[in-house]
Order: C-alpha cells, then sequence, then structure tokens
C-alpha cells in the first residue's frame, strides 16, 4: 500500500474517531443545556403559580395550553420538594402523546395542602436536538468527504517529486551516461533526498568506472602473459629431447594454464553481465539454437556412450544470442562433464520452460548454494562459475532457474514465465 493510502486511511481513521466522539459530547451536552433551560421555565412557572396562591389567597384554575398543563391535587404530604422528572405529555386538543418534562411542588392553602404538577411537551426540544444532530452529521461527512479529495489530490500532487525521483531511481543503470533528472520542490524533504541520491550515484558511477578501468586492463594484462606461456608452452612439448617426466610436468603447466585462461575468461564474462554491459538484442528460435548445440556438443556425448533424448518445441524469444549461446554451452558441459559413462540427458523445451536432466552423482546437490560462485565438487576440473553465469543470464532477463532432483537424474529448470 502506497504512503498516500496508508495516511489517507489514517486520517479518515482519526477524524471519524474524533468526529464521533465529538459528536456524542455534543449531543448530550445540547441535551443537557435544553433540558436545563426546560427546568428553568418550568421551575419559573411554579413559582408564578405559588406567587399566585399567595397573593389571591384561591387557586387558580387549571391551564391548559398547547404547550403546558397544570394539574393541582390535594394531599396530606407537609413537605414535597420541587423535582423535576420526565414524563408523558397528552396534547388535550390533538389527544397525542408526546414525550413531556414536569415539575412537581406543594402549596399550601387554608390549612390545606396541594401538589401542583405542571407540565410540558419535549417535543420541539427534541425536534431541535434531532435537527442540529442531523446538520453534525451532515457535516461530518462534508468534511470525510473533503479531507479524502484533499488527501486524495492535493497530497498525491505534493508526493509527485518523490515518485519522479522514484522513477528516474529505478531506471538508473549504472554504465548509462546520462544523469538522473530530479525536479527541484518547496519540500526542504525532497531536496535533501534529490541531493544525496545525486551524491550516491555519482559515487556508484565513478567507482563503477574505475573497477571498469581495473578490470579491463587486468584482463588485457593477464591475457597477454597467458598467451605467451601457452605460445612457449606449445614449443616445448614439440620438443623430442624431452623426457616423459619433463613432458609430463609441462603438460600439467599446460592443462593449469589453460584452466587460468577460462577463469580470467569466466569472471570478466560475470563482471559484463552484472553491470549489462552486453546489450545487443535479438529475436530467434531457442529450438533452433539448442538443436545446433547438440551437433557441437555431439562428439563428447558420444565418446562417454551417453544417452540423449530431445523434446523440442518451437520457442521464440528475444535476447542476446550471445549471452544464451553461454547459458546453452554451460548447460551443455554442465550436463556432460557431472554424468556418467553409459548416463542419460533428457532436453526438453516448451513454450514456458527449458529442462535439462542428466544423471549422475546419486546424492542431490545443495539447492541454496549451487548457483553461487566456486561452487563445484571436489571432482570436478571446472572454474565453479558454469552456473552461476547461467544464473545471472536468467537474472537479466528475469527468468527463474531451479534444481532438483527426481529418478536419480539432476534437473535443472528454466521458467520463462
Amino acid at each position: 500500500m502506497k504512503l498516500s493510502a496508508q495516511y489517507t486511511r489514517a486520517s479518515i481513521i482519526i477524524a471519524v474517531t474524533v468526529l464521533i466522539i465529538g459528536s456524542i459530547i455534543y449531543f448530550f451536552t445540547i441535551s443537557y443545556i435544553a433540558r436545563t433551560q426546560l427546568d428553568n421555565d418550568l421551575g419559573e412557572e411554579i413559582e408564578e403559580v405559588i406567587g399566585y396562591v399567595n397573593t389571591n389567597h384561591h387557586l387558580p384554575k387549571q391551564l391548559d395550553f398547547d404547550e403546558d398543563v397544570t394539574v393541582f391535587i390535594k394531599t396530606n404530604k407537609t413537605q414535597i420538594p420541587v423535582r423535576y422528572f420526565d414524563t408523558t405529555y397528552v396534547n388535550p386538543k390533538e389527544e397525542i402523546s408526546q414525550p413531556g418534562r414536569a415539575v412537581s411542588g406543594l402549596i399550601s392553602l387554608n390549612n390545606q395542602h396541594y401538589q401542583v404538577i405542571i407540565t410540558e411537551s419535549r417535543e420541539a426540544t427534541e425536534y431541535l436536538i434531532q435537527f442540529i444532530s442531523l446538520i453534525t452529521i451532515g457535516l461530518m461527512v462534508v468534511l470525510i468527504f473533503i479531507l479524502f479529495l484533499t488527501n486524495r489530490f492535493i497530497l498525491n500532487g505534493l508526493w509527485k517529486p518523490f515518485y519522479k525521483t522514484l522513477i528516474e531511481i529505478k531506471s538508473f543503470n549504472i554504465s548509462d551516461d546520462k544523469n538522473l533528472e530530479l525536479i527541484d520542490t518547496k519540500v526542504d524533504e525532497f531536496n535533501e533526498l534529490n541531493t544525496a541520491v545525486l551524491t550516491m550515484s555519482s559515487n556508484v558511477k565513478r567507482d563503477f568506472q574505475n573497477l571498469k578501468q581495473y578490470t579491463d586492463n587486468a584482463s588485457h594484462e593477464m591475457q597477454t602473459p597467458l598467451a605467451v606461456i601457452t605460445s612457449k608452452l606449445d614449443i616445448l612439448i614439440q620438443d623430442e629431447t624431452l623426457k616423459p617426466e619433463q613432458y609430463g610436468q609441462i603438460n600439467d603447466i599446460y592443462a593449469a594454464t589453460s584452466k587460468l585462461a577460462r577463469f580470467n575468461q569466466s569472471l570478466l564474462l560475470l563482471v559484463k553481465i552484472e553491470n549489462n554491459l552486453i546489450d545487443d538484442i535479438d529475436t530467434f528460435n531457442l529450438n533452433t539454437l539448442v538443436e545446433d548445440k547438440i551437433k557441437q556438443f555431439n562428439e563428447l556425448i558420444t565418446n562417454k556412450k551417453i544417452e540423449l533424448e530431445v523434446h523440442l518445441s518451437t520457442k521464440e524469444i528475444t535476447a542476446s544470442k550471445y549471452l544464451i549461446d553461454i547459458l546453452l554451452n554451460n548447460l551443455f558441459s554442465n550436463a556432460i562433464r557431472h554424468n556418467v559413462t553409459g548416463g542419460k540427458i533428457i532436453i526438453t523445451l516448451t513454450e514456458d520452460k527449458l529442462v535439462f536432466k542428466n544423471s549422475g552423482l546419486p546424492q542431490i546437490m545443495n539447492t541454496d548454494t549451487i548457483f553461487e560462485r566456486f561452487q563445484k565438487s571436489n571432482k570436478s576440473e571446472g572454474t565453479g562459475l558454469g552456473l552461476a553465469i547461467v544464473k545471472n543470464i536468467c537474472n537479466r532477463y528475469k527468468w527463474k532457474i531451479c534444481y532438483s532432483m527426481e529418478n536419480q537424474l539432476h534437473i535443472f529448470q528454466v521458467d520463462f514465465r
């Protein structure tokens, strides 16, 4: 979930919570004020009745208006405190029961005590409270709607520089000479972020160029002496005066030098793949390329008496033909080198995947480290970089490669989706 969405949700939840609590408090406050005002009116009316009796020495006629009803009831009680209470008000004209509020007190006249009860309708008060409540709810809805629109549009506009910076970071290519195009804003935090990103990208590019120059120089400097050593060894091997022991030693040196040359080439290839320095793109049929590789490796397969089973469907891909050629070379080499004499290789190509199955050691390899650099068995004569190169090529095109073992066959599967 985006930050703006989380902020909108949090602000709306907080606003709704505060408004609900505030509305409840507001409702009870208005109700209390309205009831207090009604009680004050009733208190004034009962005081007027008592004053009338004290002045005129007789009970007034029972008042019966649309808004209040006054009743006198004889009683033997000598003390009745003034009491306010809720009751039911019956409008005698319309004969409709309504919620009411009443006050009761005691009046003495000619040694006779009367309980006076004055009742007023609360309909107008409750209507006012309901009206105010509806207005409050309406304002709450409008406020939430305005808050949502504000967060949706205004805040999204404020976050545009951040998203622009994020897009630039995602499209950042360490080998590209293009500089990041960031937006100047009035927000200090975004300006600090842009400054940090620009500084970081500049440092990374500088370090990359230094590393690239170092690897290029190292490759060139290593290739030259390796070529000299190889040529000198070729001359020595052709010397007929060599003793068998000397010939064996020179042969060992020759093999070690060849391995060092392959190791140097593999490391340089990894650096180029990881830094996207190989950017040629072609559209071609993968099944045709696999068929060509079968012809190239046919002699090695035959010499090891390996049974080859091939199931190829037409599969068109868009990628670097050079990298796919390396990927197939490493998969074929791995399947042949780690196979047993008289073993089996099964190659399957479909629209969704490319699968290499080969016989070999009876135990499963470590699935967590098999695609890491320099991971190889003790008996392997390879550089330990072949599967790491395969993994990096798959990552380049967002393919998934996995290893498993089933029915004594080691399985390497490349998923194109």
